[in-house]
């Protein structure tokens, strides 16, 4: 699997407190915020990777914890994770927010968001092209 980044997702019980809590007691730094101002996700610098706290959880603190890994081809990683009998939790499908995700489950059933991002996707666009001139 020729891995592209990865992302811890963290659906916490209380969503502004677990924002508290990471940007500012562990102090991580907001790489980006999306969703409703009213209750944004955010998504943290997290060394060489990143965490995102968005959402809710109410069960247990397992099922609230996701690994997420962005694959060149989403399509090609489920044919060839089924064929290895890995268990595919969801077919791969284009989401509203554009991006196409599958997703699987390790052998202690944490569950793995494979994403690939489309050409053309806000996610693939330099932020700098759109900065007004100096």
């Amino acid at each position: 699997m020729d891995v592209l980044s990865s992302r811890i997702l963290v659906r916490p019980s209380d969503l502004d407190r677990s924002l508290r809590f990471y940007r500012d007691v562990l102090g991580l730094a907001v790489y980006r915020e999306f969703g409703p101002p009213d209750h944004p996700g955010v998504v943290f610098f997290l060394g060489q990777g990143s965490l995102e706290v968005s959402g809710h959880a109410a069960g247990a603190a397992g099922r609230s914890v996701m690994i997420w890994i962005q694959v060149r081809d989403v399509r090609e990683e489920h044919a060839r994770l089924a064929a290895a009998g890995v268990p595919v939790i969801r077919e791969p499908v284009t989401e509203p927010w554009g991006l196409i995700e599958m997703w699987i489950e390790d052998p202690d059933g944490i569950r793995i968001v494979l994403v690939e991002v489309p050409a053309g996707h806000p996610l693939r666009r330099d932020p700098r092209s759109a900065s007004p001139p100096r």
